[in-house]
């Protein structure tokens, strides 16, 4: 038996193919989650007002499809940096706390048809990047900066947000 001092240290034998498995796995979940309550062509989302600074709807596939990839790469990367068993789990829920919130802001959104739920969402969103950007650099900077793209977008989507429900009271 280990020391107490010793206890949760070291790193856990967890291979990189099981980490970045699971990460991935986890990601397009989500992806596939949040996407089943996306409806661009409703009569709801068309007739809602939208600032002319909106992306067009093809963007928004061709922008998340490798922010979600480089969530997967920094989830799988950091968690193998984590060196003690409180570090990894507090990762891990983090990431996890992420997802949750990235899925949930499509059902907020477009499941509820509110805008303002959406931008409730979005802004705890933001404010879990940066926790999870947070705790990342903790264990990996490389992993932490590789987020900030993600994190970025999330907040552009915040303000895009913002807009349409200052326009849709």
């Amino acid at each position: 038996m280990r020391p107490n001092s010793e206890r949760g240290r070291g790193k856990r034998q967890v291979g990189p193919w099981l980490r970045y498995g699971a990460c991935a796995v986890a990601v397009a979940a989500t992806a596939v989650a949040g996407a089943r309550a996306v409806d661009p062509d409703s009569v709801w989302y068309l007739s809602l007002a939208k600032p002319p600074w909106q992306p067009p709807s093809w963007a928004f596939g061709a922008v998340w499809t490798p922010l979600y990839a480089t969530v997967a790469y920094a989830g799988g990367r950091a968690l193998g940096a984590a060196t003690e068993r409180r570090e990894r789990a507090g990762l891990a829920a983090s990431l996890a706390g992420d997802l949750v919130l990235n899925a949930g802001w499509n059902w907020l959104f477009f499941g509820l048809r509110s805008t303002r739920a959406g931008l409730a969402g979005t802004v705890l969103l933001d404010l879990s990047n940066a926790e999870l950007v947070r705790r990342t650099a903790r264990s990996d900077r490389t992993a932490a900066a590789v987020l900030v793209p993600y994190a970025a977008w999330c907040a552009f989507a915040t303000a895009l947000n913002g807009s349409i429900a200052a326009r849709n009271p």
